[in-house]
Order: C-alpha cells, then sequence, then structure tokens
C-alpha cells in the first residue's frame, strides 16, 4: 500500500460490468442492450444512405460504404471461402463484421464507454450464430455423413490411426471453435476494458481523493497513461473484429471445402 493513500479505494474488477437497468422495472435493458440496439441503426442507416443513390462518381458516404463492404468482399470473404462461393456469405460476414466492429469501439465513444462483447453471453451468441452458420451450410454441401467424414477423418491418415484423430478433429473442428470464438473476443475486450478503468479510476482517486501533492502528480500521469491505454484499446477492438470474422470465414470455407 502506498503511504498516505487511504484504504477506502476499491480498483475495478467484474462487478464493475454488473450495469443496472436504464428504466426501473426493464431488467433486460441495460447499456449493452442499447448499444448493441444503437449499432444495429447505425449499420442500416450507413448502408441504407451508401447505396441508396449510387453515382458513377461516389458521395463520401457512398465511397466509405463500397470502401467497407469491399474490404470484408475481398479481403475476408474471399480470400477465406474462394472467388466461387463467397458471395452468397458476403452479407452475413460484412453484417457481423460491423456489429462486432461497432460495439467494440463503444468502448471509447463519451458517453458509452462500454465494450458490449465484455458480456460473455454476446460473444457466445455471435459465436454460435457462426457456429451454426458453417455446421449447417458443411451439411447442405456434404450431407451429414460426409460432413462428419469431412471434419474428422483427414485425408491421408493412415486407416489405424483413425481411432485417434476422429475425437481428436471431432474435438477441435466441432466443439473447440465456437468456445475459442467467444473467449478471445470476450477475454480482449473485458481485459481492455478493465485496465483502462484502474487507469482512469485510479488516476481521478490520487488526483482528487488522495490528498497529496506528489501523489496528485502521479494521478496526472496515469491519467495520460490512461489515454494511451485507450488508444490501444482501439487499435485491439478493431482487430478483433476483424479476427472473428477472419475465423468465420474460415471456418465456412473448409466446411464447404472439396478436401479436408
Amino acid at each position: 500500500m502506498i503511504a498516505g493513500v487511504p484504504t477506502e479505494f476499491h480498483p475495478p474488477g467484474p462487478e464493475s460490468f454488473d450495469l443496472p437497468p436504464i428504466i426501473d422495472g426493464v431488467d433486460w435493458f441495460t447499456k449493452p442492450v442499447l448499444v448493441s440496439a444503437l449499432s444495429v441503426v447505425v449499420i442500416i442507416w450507413f448502408f441504407w444512405g451508401a447505396s441508396r443513390k449510387a453515382e458513377i462518381v461516389p458521395s463520401k458516404l457512398q465511397f466509405a460504404g463500397e470502401l467497407g463492404y469491399n474490404f470484408v468482399r475481398n479481403s475476408i470473404a474471399r480470400d477465406a471461402i474462394g472467388s466461387a462461393e463467397h458471395m452468397k456469405y458476403v452479407p452475413y460476414l460484412c453484417g457481423l463484421f460491423f456489429f462486432i466492429l461497432l460495439n467494440n469501439v463503444a468502448a471509447t465513444i463519451p458517453l458509452v464507454q462500454f465494450p458490449t462483447f465484455s458480456h460473455i453471453g454476446w460473444a457466445y451468441a455471435a459465436a454460435i450464430m457462426s457456429w451454426v452458420i458453417y455446421n449447417v451450410v458443411g451439411i447442405r454441401k456434404h450431407g451429414a455423413w460426409g460432413y462428419f467424414k469431412h471434419q474428422t477423418m483427414p485425408a491421408g491418415v493412415p486407416v489405424w490411426l483413425m481411432p485417434l484423430m476422429i475425437p481428436i478433429e471431432f474435438i477441435s473442428n466441432i466443439l473447440v471453435r465456437p468456445v475459442s470464438l467467444s473467449l478471445r473476443l470476450f477475454a480482449n475486450m473485458f481485459a481492455g476494458h478493465i485496465l483502462l478503468l484502474v487507469f482512469v479510476l485510479g488516476g481521478e482517486y490520487l488526483i482528487f481523493e488522495a490528498g497529496s501533492i506528489p501523489l496528485a502528480g502521479v494521478g496526472v500521469v496515469t491519467i495520460l497513461m490512461g489515454f494511451a491505454i485507450a488508444g490501444l484499446e482501439l487499435f485491439v477492438q478493431c482487430i478483433q473484429a476483424y479476427i472473428f470474422v477472419v475465423l468465420t470465414a474460415q471456418y465456412i470455407g473448409s466446411a464447404i471445402a472439396e478436401d479436408h
């Protein structure tokens, strides 16, 4: 314990993410629900506005919309799934990317400042949705038994190794993927936000509550470090949206591929 710092200070922890409902008596209507709903409205408005009056010489909004769409279509869907079948999955991947991106970036927007996916249930929901989609398209492509063989029986593996490989591949390709997808997104959003809270709230406490000029100076440095961490966290928020959607596209591509 630093001398002069009262023990009443309680650092942020998991309880900092347990937000009260916005409307009393409506327990389900919390900040994550509001942020996710607003992100859907923003995404619909953005792409509707960008495509409503498409011109050969695009407006700034149309250019931004085409840039975002082409990024997902060309850099994610086509590269991960392949040029033959990627277009049918672009709407889902595009919507998923911008939904995760906006809900992540909400953590750095003043007055919002909360990443929706720091609540594990939201990350589970996104991962399960992707899991259902890539398994369904794989079953439609190969049939139920063919898809099971495709995911659990690698080509070129000797028959005598199959009893070992089948459960390993089943766990890896069927069971672990949604867990790893969700936990990666959740852990990064949770850890980044709680780290930011530690620096900001700790700095504020040292400046206004510690009652010491030297500690107030430390608090100023802590706040400045908090701004630097916020910039790093913004980068992580964007990267995690990209990683989630790239992995989803890769799973779809592997599910419909002819060879495992």
